[in-house]
């Protein structure tokens, strides 16, 4: 998907390769040999979210890795000389012009994404562009502070998880869609046995006025 300058590649899971004047990488899993990344983002230490072996495939010299604590130890065995940043909630970091603000991700319920783990997601401001990623997580008191950034964003995309297991479902994101009120949607931490669950979701926000869409797995 070309959103403006932007570049949007669904890479299966939570993963998603972002394009513009970087190479940026999120929470990559199960890839094939692909580009190299100038920045990687990493919402929690989760197997299918902190890869070793997928982050071997795309760092090089001066990568630089923002990944919450639990993953640090996974991310130095990397042989690369890559730079690491610690993602907290409300942190926000600087890459000439890209803008990272740390987002908090977690379960509200369930105990498989706990909140004082300090999970996360992410907000990517490019140009005028804001991409969202959810991270894992249910609908939280925090995501209220996203209202308005449609405003101060011509492009917002949200990055939203939808598998109703371990995150949020379709009728919670949908909730969630109509508090932030982006631009488009892009579903996302689903299987392909799924796809039809999917298909529904994209239906039900149309029925809303919300713009959604399914990317194909890269």
């Amino acid at each position: 998907m070309k959103i403006g300058e932007i570049e949007i590649k669904w890479l299966g899971h939570s993963g998603f390769l972002i394009k513009n004047s970087k190479i940026i990488y999120i929470d990559p899993y199960g890839i094939k040999e692909s580009e190299k990344a100038d920045l990687i983002l990493i919402t929690h230490g989760h197997h299918e979210n902190c890869s070793i072996e997928d982050l071997s495939k795309i760092v090089k010299h001066g990568t630089k890795i923002i990944a919450t604590a639990d993953c640090q130890s996974k991310i130095n065995r990397l042989n690369s000389q890559i730079k690491m940043e610690i993602a907290e909630p409300k942190k926000e970091l600087i890459f000439g012009d890209i803008k990272i603000s740390v987002f908090p991700a977690y379960n509200i319920n369930g105990n498989f994404h706990p909140k004082d783990e300090g999970w996360v997601g992410y907000l990517i401001k490019i140009n005028d562009s804001l991409i969202y990623h959810s991270g894992d997580t249910d609908v939280i008191p925090e995501m209220k502070n996203l209202t308005g950034y449609k405003q101060l964003n011509k492009k917002f995309i949200a990055l939203l998880s939808i598998n109703g297991r371990f995150t949020m479902g379709a009728e919670e994101a949908i909730e969630v869609a109509k508090l932030i009120k982006p631009s488009v949607i892009i579903p996302m931490n689903y299987e392909n046995s799924e796809k039809k669950y999917v298909s529904e979701f994209v239906q039900l926000c149309n029925e809303e006025g919300i713009k959604a869409e399914i990317l194909e797995k890269e």
